[in-house]
């Protein structure tokens, strides 16, 4: 686990992300998937969205405590998710990532893999992920 999680580091330092501030577009465009799985499940389910019927991602920055957080208001991930696609590098899809670039894939084709989230730790050496599931108790 560990030997993978340094190749892809290196990957995405040296090869995919040369200007840092990509990974704000990565986290965006996850916080997007979210709301449109969201209203996806809406469509299905009135009841889905509760009393939240504004799906919206929001970015604010704190420059004293030097933190950037974005929230969205879409689907969120249990405890089981989170430690299954963010703590697993394989399950993220980045051992895929990984063999498709071992084999000269188009880095275009990032955002098919699952690595976006890993790109925030180009800018930071802490990233906390809180999320709340409609599934979860």
């Amino acid at each position: 686990f560990q030997a993978e999680v340094n190749r892809l580091m290196d990957i995405i330092i040296n090869s995919l992300y040369t200007d840092k501030q990509v990974f704000l577009r990565e986290l965006v465009s996850n916080a997007a998937d979210a709301l449109e799985k969201a209203r996806f499940h809406s469509v299905q389910d009135d009841s889905f969205l509760g009393d939240t019927k504004d799906l919206e991602v929001k970015i604010e920055h704190d420059p004293e405590g030097k933190t950037i957080s974005i929230t969205d208001t879409g689907v969120g991930m249990s405890k089981a998710d989170l430690i299954n696609n963010l703590g697993t590098v394989a399950k993220s899809g980045t051992t895929n990532f990984l063999e498709a670039m071992a084999e000269g894939a188009d880095t275009n084709l990032i955002g098919q893999f699952g690595v976006g989230f890993y790109s925030a730790f180009l800018v930071a050496d802490k990233v906390t992920v809180t999320s709340k599931c409609n599934d979860d108790p």
